[in-house]
């Protein structure tokens, strides 16, 4: 992490206490069989050894400095990082330790504002779980990392065998190093270069990609085009996922196999983001129709995609934010499947065609339209950009473990944008596709929404002869 990308310094202007700009991820462990005492403090000791890994590495150990020669917010290092204003320990009470109570818990942790006095992450360590198991929250300020960067590095602190028992804490790895950027010790408080203009124009891509875009969004307009990427502020505003944020927060998670999803594939010739969307636009139109609302047009989704090259491991973000219509409304989940298959097919032709630097200039121009609406509270009033957001981040095929411990569950929980209740992460990991729906607690009935995505399944599997 060289400097303080226009992206990334957007994550802080957008920040407030009902929309804070963190992302997470909560892991739920298996204590190892054989454990002496039978692991009762399996989570304790990890936590207490944790606190012993004093040596933090860049990016956490960086603080974000908001008065720099440049006048421009950056980075600077952090003279000394107490662990113990990073790293927490809570029990979950006995007859309290279900699935329902964790999420509460990963609700409340997922609240609050990071400090930014300090480095902008947390981890809490969650002991006595059901059957022997324990989990681990992980919270990291948007602007640090995106959910893919994030994910890798939680992937490098971990081990690919349970007889391998050493404990690497993600903040002890020099990520900034391994991405290609500042070496060592070596001060993070580069500024921003150049005016928000500069880095809009000087790149010749950029500018040609801009141009590109524009046209492709103007035959969309007169409807020249059609399941290209949608318009803004088009989206139904007569649904509970959008309106002005609160603080409060709620968590349900949905988990389908992925040899289910394979087989869907394999019948249908679709793939992974084809299946989980149409499951996900089933789900939303049950729901919606559960709440009274009847849509005459497609829901809208916002969706980050990754601008990364191949190959490329930089930290901070590289993604840009588009809209995709999903499937007009339809009772024949096949149909579904073929109207989304079209739409994201249609979609990525349009990205591919133009330069990644257009995408994240129309990514923080849009983004900047929405901030507006959410800064003057007016989301309840206006169209809203998108229904909802929805990602897909990749995560490891295989098991891994710490000191032992087989990691079971990865389950991402994203963060908000003032305009919207609703943000729905997919993550793959061991075999399993995992939905993560983090709402305000203004949404009612989430837990109805992730149970309908798993049902949704079953439907696709019946439509396409399985």
């Amino acid at each position: 992490m060289s400097r303080l990308s226009l992206l990334d310094l957007a994550f802080f202007i957008a920040e407030s206490e009902a929309s804070p700009k963190h992302v997470a991820g909560l892991h739920i462990h298996q204590i190892p069989k054989g454990v002496k005492g039978g692991g009762a403090n399996f989570a304790k000791q990890l936590y207490e050894e944790f606190l012993t890994h004093t040596d933090v590495q860049p990016p956490f150990d960086a603080v974000i400095n908001f008065v720099s020669p440049t006048l421009m917010p950056s980075w600077s290092q952090a003279e000394s990082v107490d662990l113990s204003q990073h790293v927490f320990f809570h029990k979950m009470k006995a007859g309290h330790n279900d699935r329902e109570a964790l999420y509460a818990l990963v609700s409340e942790l997922h609240e609050p504002v990071l400090d930014r006095s300090r480095p902008l992450w947390e981890v809490h360590v969650i002991a006595g779980l059901w059957d022997k198991q324990f989990a681990i929250y992980y919270k990291m300020h948007h602007a640090v990392a995106d959910g893919i960067t994030m994910t890798r590095w939680g992937v490098e602190s971990l081990r690919t065998t349970p007889d391998d028992d050493t404990v690497t804490p993600v903040w002890t790895f020099d990520h900034t190093r391994r991405s290609g950027g500042l070496k060592g010790k070596k001060r993070l408080d580069q500024a921003v270069a150049g005016t928000v203009w500069k880095q809009l124009t000087a790149n010749s891509k950029r500018a040609v990609g801009i141009g590109r875009l524009t046209a492709m969004l103007a035959l969309e307009a007169v409807k020249l085009t059609k399941n290209a990427i949608a318009l803004p502020f088009m989206a139904s505003g007569n649904t509970p996922f959008t309106g002005n944020a609160t603080p409060g927060r709620q968590f349900a998670t949905a988990a389908v196999p992925m040899a289910r999803i394979d087989a869907i594939r394999k019948v249908s010739r679709a793939t992974l983001n084809h299946v989980a969307l149409t499951c996900l636009d089933g789900a939303m139109h049950r729901y919606l129709a559960d709440e009274g609302v009847e849509l005459d047009r497609p829901i809208t989704i916002q969706m980050p995609v990754n601008l990364r090259r191949e190959g490329e491991k930089s930290g901070g973000n590289k993604i840009g934010i588009i809209l995709v219509d999903l499937s007009p409304p339809t009772d024949d989940a096949y149909v579904r499947l073929r109207n989304v298959g079209y739409s994201l097919r249609n979609v990525r032709a349009m990205i591919d065609a133009v330069a990644p630097e257009a995408v994240e200039t129309y990514t923080i121009l849009t983004g900047l339209l929405g901030q507006i609406a959410g800064m003057f509270k007016l989301a309840d009033l206006v169209t809203p950009m998108g229904n909802t957001l929805v990602s897909n981040v990749p995560g490891p095929a295989e098991r891994l473990y710490l000191k032992g411990a087989p990691l079971l569950e990865m389950h991402p929980v994203s963060t908000l944008p003032a305009t919207h209740l609703l943000n729905i992460t997919l993550f793959s990991y061991a075999g399993t596709l995992y939905f993560g729906l983090i709402a305000t607690d203004a949404l009612p009935n989430l837990g109805r929404l992730a149970t309908y995505v798993e049902e949704e399944i079953a439907t696709l599997e019946k439509a396409v002869g399985l």
